[in-house]
């Protein structure tokens, strides 16, 4: 967020959601710490080598649903007050060729703006999925302890660039915090971090996005939430709010398995009697 662009005119942000809820879930979850019982440094290993392959499965997997998201991010004044809001519902779906587009259901003018184009990257990617598949290998994982919410035993980890990308050369989006792992699926049920890099003129919320598990297989994100009063080299302030809802996955996207005419998977041809054509007399 720039408190530059927040004392314009309005911001045009018309590109944002490119990319990917329920209710929202409400959890009781303790503060993870180092436990006595922790696994080894290989099963940590294992650990996280499996579940980031499975963030890599989950977003191809993604990809073949259709879903609805509701996006709310706000300006807040003195005592709460909304002083801009960007507000936006969409589909994502697909048309007869496969191919997803962003079908907006709900778009007033919006009247926030501060909205930067790192934003706008970070709506569509960092905040509800963290870790990008082809970025993993960027990342240095810290085992922390074990965590509990709901019925769920999770591990958990910290997450932090190895090296953190310079601004100046680059417009790399990279993850910094916290994710927890499912202890039975080794899969990411909630992260909580923010974008990086940040410069002097332009902060970011720490966002907190839980995940639900859809179709029994994958945990999608259901629900990403900020609210943080950001701090600007300059001394100005800025309070921020963001609420993002993920809801309604659908299987939308069929496979179609082709097949050969007279291979082995091709379908068996009715024979019939030839006909028997009546002779005169």
């Amino acid at each position: 967020m720039s408190i530059k662009r927040f004392s314009t005119a309005l911001v045009s942000v018309a590109a944002l959601l490119i990319v990917f809820s329920s209710t929202v879930p409400v959890v009781c979850a303790q503060a993870p710490g180092a436990d006595v019982g922790s696994p080894p440094p290989a099963e940590v290993e294992r650990i996280i080598r499996t579940f980031t392959a499975k963030e890599t499965q989950f977003r191809r997997a993604l990809n073949e649903y259709a879903f609805k998201r509701d996006a709310v991010l706000q300006s807040l004044g003195m005592g709460g007050q909304i002083t801009g809001e960007y507000h936006r519902v969409s589909v994502f779906t697909f048309d007869d060729q496969g191919n997803r587009f962003e079908k907006i259901s709900y778009f007033p003018m919006p009247s926030l703006g501060a909205v930067t184009q790192e934003d706008i990257d970070d709506l569509g990617g960092i905040q509800p999925f963290a870790l990008e598949p082809s970025k993993i290998p960027q990342y240095n994982f810290k085992y922390v302890g074990k965590d509990k919410i709901d019925e769920l035993n999770l591990y958990v980890f910290d997450v932090a660039p190895k090296v953190m990308p310079d601004p100046k050369k680059t417009k790399e989006r990279l993850f910094m915090g916290r994710v927890w792992v499912d202890d039975q699926d080794l899969q990411i049920v909630k992260t909580k971090g923010k974008g990086v890099p940040e410069t002097k003129k332009n902060k970011f919320p720490i966002v907190e996005t839980y995940r639900e598990q859809i179709d029994g297989r994958y945990w999608f994100p259901t629900y990403s939430y900020a609210d943080e009063e950001l701090i600007f080299d300059s001394g100005d302030t800025l309070h921020i709010r963001m609420k993002v809802r993920y809801s309604d996955f659908e299987l939308a996207r069929a496979k179609v398995k082709i097949i050969e005419v007279e291979g082995p998977d091709a379908p068996k041809k009715e024979t019939k009697p030839p006909e028997t054509v009546p002779r005169k007399p």
